[in-house]
């Protein structure tokens, strides 16, 4: 019985998860006047191929697309890289001053984003960077919690013994990096790609203060120029929303065990 109900809880639990992204689906299957009404729709429509090429005459949608696609990748392949080392260095090398720069290394996550904002905005446009993807790319480059979860991960993962042994036969610190820490970490590289590539999926603020030219646009500044003050199409705007979404579910589902493994095996340590 007790099996029973955690089955039931679970069940319970995936279905309110999904329920959100359920309602986008059938809004955006629905006329925008469905959006407020009473009792709620929850039965799709066939309006999903119509609010979709509303969407495809407004704004440039695989344009965007493909440009969020080509941001987030660069991103999250930069971050791993970036991360992993400085995880490998502050869980494996001794340096004056460790423990305090890493420190204030995780003290930078309690700043707010929006607080840097300005300043950020003025070095980006010092440095010729406005209205470009290297602009809106290299505030993401150095992650916090993407250094504190790999500098766990390999304190735990990887044995002192193997790199002592491994520098015993001449390797160097990046050789060791390379062959030894790299393939035993690839479970969190798979769960901190997935937490980067989602979050920088989903930003908008920094986006939308860098880019003004339309056709540099990502997703989430083309998705927001969809409305308009005087009548909002609340089909159309969701249509574009839920084929936005979709990309995010399928690297998830490319990478789920990875990610389920690296959450089950610090589970268990």
């Amino acid at each position: 019985m007790g099996k029973v109900f955690v089955y039931l809880f679970l069940t319970l639990a995936s279905a309110l998860s999904l329920f959100p992204f359920y309602w986008m689906f059938v809004m955006a299957t629905q006329t925008s006047s469905a959006y407020n009404s009473i009792p709620p729709t929850i039965t799709p429509g066939n309006l999903l191929v119509e609010n979709f090429q509303k969407v495809l005459l407004q704004i440039d949608f695989f344009g965007a697309l493909w440009t969020s696609f080509l941001l987030c990748t660069i991103v999250t392949l930069v971050v791993l890289f970036i991360s992993s080392l400085a995880g490998f260095a502050f869980a494996k090398f001794h340096f004056p001053a460790k423990n305090f720069l890493f420190i204030t290394i995780l003290l930078t996550m309690i700043i707010p984003p929006q607080l840097g904002l300005i300043p950020q905005y003025f070095l980006i446009a010092k440095a010729g960077l406005l209205d470009t993807l290297s602009g809106v790319m290299i505030l993401f480059f150095l992650n916090p919690l993407g250094i504190f979860l790999m500098r766990q991960y390999v304190s735990d993962s990887v044995p002192d013994e193997l790199i002592e042994a491994a520098k015993l036969d001449g390797c160097s610190n990046f050789k060791i990096y390379r062959s030894i820490v790299l393939p035993i970490i690839l479970p969190a590289f798979a769960t901190l790609g997935i937490i980067v590539f989602t979050a920088v999926w989903g930003e908008f603020l920094w986006q939308f203060t860098i880019l003004r030219d339309p056709e540099n646009y990502t997703i989430q500044v083309a998705l927001a120029s969809l409305s308009n003050t005087f009548n909002v199409d609340f089909g159309m705007i969701l249509s574009g929303v839920f084929w936005a979404t979709v990309p995010l579910i399928i690297i998830f589902l490319l990478f789920n065990r990875l990610f389920i493994s690296s959450i089950a095996e610090g589970s268990v340590k």
